[in-house]
């Protein structure tokens, strides 16, 4: 009986160990990949808004060039004879490749850090409605967001100089 008990306990171990717990994955906007009209009539952007956009696709497109580049450099001018050559051709593609997400992240984010109120509100219930993390970012204030100032009463009482 205790033979039977250390198997099972070994066998509950490893299928533990063997589990993997993914987080949930980033809720991106896909500047660049998503069209710019799909962006703007979705999020209901301003024409400002709608300016740092191509901003922002502009840039994206610029970095990933680069990063393409390099990618090809890499491709051409790496030897691929051995496995420990191709291991260290992957590694240095991988990190290529992390490179293009992050700065597709660092796009996505400062396209959000333009957004009012309400356009994050709407980015975040989406990003839940498909189960994903939404990035946490804090909107810009603009004109076209209501800011409610609250005015001291002593103010009324003075005399106005203007």
């Amino acid at each position: 009986m205790r033979v039977f008990s250390n198997y099972f306990l070994i066998t509950v171990f490893f299928v533990l160990c063997s589990i993997q717990l993914n987080a949930q994955a980033d809720c991106v906007l896909g500047v660049g990949v998503t069209s710019d009209s799909v962006l703007i009539s979705v999020f209901q952007l301003n024409p400002m808004q709608s300016q740092q956009l191509e901003k922002f696709n502009a840039e994206l497109k610029y970095r990933h060039e680069i990063l393409e580049n390099k990618l090809e450099n890499v491709r051409k001018r790496h030897p691929q004879s051995t496995v420990s050559d191709l291991s260290k051709l992957a590694g240095e593609y991988t990190s290529i490749m992390d490179s293009m997400a992050l700065v597709q992240t660092m796009i996505d984010k400062r396209l959000l850090t333009v957004f009012n109120e309400k356009q994050y509100n709407l980015y975040r219930n989406l990003c839940r409605e498909v189960s994903k993390s939404p990035f946490i970012v804090a909107p810009t204030i603009y004109g076209d967001t209501v800011v409610v100032k609250k005015r001291s009463p002593f103010l009324d009482n003075l005399p106005d100089r203007n």
